[in-house]
């Protein structure tokens, strides 16, 4: 049997999987029967979104994936690969025949890996429950329901060290024994999947290429806690995850994993999806709980914590997507093989997305402890256009800019942190030095600020007051007297803010400011932009030895502001200049410059 995948998650299906799939198929039809046995099915993410639609061939063992596989390349390969047995190397990005001989132009990618979480994605029809079964899928159920208690099970889970993915990092088996200690009638288990971060993606490939783990991990868990009922927080903005869920759950209820007397254990679970509306406090799990409840979105204090009174004043264990998909692998494989990965307080995988100036944008999981610059050059390529590698932002908008300079700190939940940011959820955003690292601070702080709920007084308006000092930086209005400002308000916006989303608020500023001060200043004191990104700080201005006078950028200017005739040089009036760069865009012999 020769099969071919077409990688159908969202990353692929935006670059033009669902075009390549139907050349495919009408390919193979078109030859009659001739390609007997060959049958074309779908995958989703492989993490290697920077080389999207992926087309994978396999037979006998092997794989080769084809990469950037538009409509026509599709037919192609049916033409020369399946029908006349070619393999088409310059479009191959990976490939394994199957006796350890790998190859392709992207083998790095996946090499430098170590896949647990996203051991299935991009390997198996997500949507099948024979496939999810075939690689081992419902083992470890059938072990937390057969073999083990649910004092056992939890032990398991402490003796992996196995850390919340969601960015707290809390010991995940302490957690479930806090929920398991509490006696009650009712216990609920929730699933975070709102993932909200700018540049995170990691929750959504999961659920959108293996939602069974995700599944497996939740009733392993319903079983350790003593819950029978679940529910997975997806927010709406996440269609194919949320369709794959639904498709999961009701092959689950009927292959008895979900329901009543699963696997004839005595035991009941069942989940039912939530969706969300997009709200980043959301996030933060008791607004979560609010959310699910019917209430509006917004925090609440602790103590008492979700374990003893969370969902509806019930236990209630929270984990993300991501440590529950640990969880099968976990009891399969045995706690000690997980916390051979990683360092000795943070064990394990750790899933990162990595976007922004980075060559290989995509998905990537490596044991933790892995340096910044193992990701951004060892497996995301370095920066695009080979530029200088500036900074990265790590967790999102709670998160904080790390400088190259820092580039050797290993990932993990100890030494993020000692630079001023957090691990967070796993988004990783690659800068180079057309990057101004102020913007970059003013745009977190925008974010924030408009995704507060609103409750806190420090968060609601100190986030308001830190965002228009930023601006002010931007538009070279800021005095030197705002960064004292700045950094008070900060430290009192994350002493009083009730949850996490006010008490990291600030941290993007204060990253800023503490590796990037002379950015800052000069944004103050010289009214420029060193990035050459503000806008507002850069004068626009035309090479006479390269202009020859086409009157492009004169025609192109919404303010008049070009001056010059045809076939004559032209230069750039600032007093009526806009700033728009359209004049940049419009020149094809590269005039136009930024100072």
């Amino acid at each position: 049997m020769r099969r071919v995948l077409v990688g159908m998650g969202t990353c692929g299906m935006s670059a033009g999987a669902k075009d390549a799939y139907k050349a495919i198929e009408d390919a193979l039809a078109a030859r009659n029967g001739a390609l007997k046995g060959t049958e074309l099915s779908i995958t989703s993410c492989l993490g290697m979104c920077y080389r999207e639609p992926l087309v994978e061939v396999r037979e006998n063992g092997s794989r080769i994936i084809y990469g950037e596989v538009k409509a026509e390349r599709a037919k192609e390969i049916v033409e020369k690969h399946l029908v006349g047995g070619q393999v088409l190397k310059d479009w191959v990005v990976y490939s394994d025949d199957g006796k350890g001989n790998i190859g392709g132009s992207e083998k790095d990618f996946l090499a430098l890996q170590e896949r647990i979480v996203l051991r299935n994605c991009g390997v198996i029809n997500p949507e099948s429950i024979e496939e999810y079964e075939a690689t081992g899928g419902y083992k470890a159920l059938e072990m937390a329901l057969h073999k083990m208690t649910p004092a056992s099970i939890i032990e398991e889970v402490k003796k992996s060290g196995l850390r919340g993915r969601g960015g707290a990092g809390f010991p995940t088996g302490m957690k479930w024994s806090f929920a398991a200690a509490n006696k009650s009638d009712v216990k609920y288990l929730v699933c975070n999947a709102d993932e909200g971060d700018p540049g995170a993606f990691m929750d959504r490939s999961v659920l959108e290429g293996d939602p069974h783990s995700v599944l497996e991990g939740m009733i392993i868990c319903s079983r350790a806690i003593g819950s029978s009922f679940g529910y997975i927080y997806c927010r709406a903005e996440y269609p194919l995850a949320i369709k794959r869920l639904n498709v999961a759950i009701a092959d689950a209820r009927r292959k008895g994993y979900l329901g009543k007397n699963i696997l004839g254990s005595g035991h009941d679970f069942d989940v039912k999806i939530k969706q969300g509306a997009g709200a980043f406090v959301c996030g933060e799990e008791t607004a979560l709980f609010a959310s699910i409840e019917g209430e509006r979105g917004m925090p609440r204090i602790r103590p008492p914590f979700p374990a003893e009174k969370g969902l509806w004043q019930k236990p209630t264990n929270n984990n993300n997507v991501e440590t529950y998909a640990n969880i099968p692998w976990i009891l399969v494989n045995g706690a000690a093989a997980y916390a051979a990965f990683g360092t000795e307080k943070s064990r394990g995988t750790k899933v990162f997305a990595l976007a922004g100036t980075v060559k290989r944008g995509g998905l990537a999981e490596v044991p933790m402890g892995t340096t910044i610059n193992q990701l951004v050059f060892g497996i995301g390529g370095g920066i695009k256009e080979d530029r200088k590698f500036k900074a990265v932002q790590m967790g999102g908008p709670s998160g904080g800019c790390i400088p190259h300079t820092l580039g050797e700190t290993p990932v993990d939940f100890e030494n993020i942190p000692k630079t001023g940011a957090i691990m967070g959820s796993g988004g990783m955003i690659v800068m180079d030095e057309t990057t101004c690292m102020v913007d970059i601070a003013r745009f977190f702080l925008n974010f924030t600020q408009e995704e507060s709920c609103g409750k806190c007084t420090f968060c609601r308006i100190g986030t308001l007051r830190m965002l228009e000092i930023l601006e002010r930086f931007t538009r070279g209005e800021g005095a030197v007297e705002d960064l004292d400002k700045l950094k008070a308000l900060g430290i009192q916006i994350k002493e009083a803010s009730l949850c996490g989303l006010g008490q990291t608020a600030p941290n993007p500023a204060l990253t800023t400011m503490k590796y990037f001060m002379d950015e800052c200043m000069a944004h103050i004191q010289d009214k420029k932009c060193p990035a050459k990104s503000c806008g507002l700080l850069v004068q626009y201005v035309i090479d006479e030895s390269k202009c020859t006078g086409c009157t492009l950028c004169a025609k192109n200017c919404a303010s008049n502001a070009i001056r010059g005739k045809v076939k004559e040089k032209h230069f750039i009036d600032d007093a009526l200049c806009i700033k728009c760069g359209k004049c940049i865009t419009s020149c094809t012999f590269g005039a136009v410059l930024k100072e």
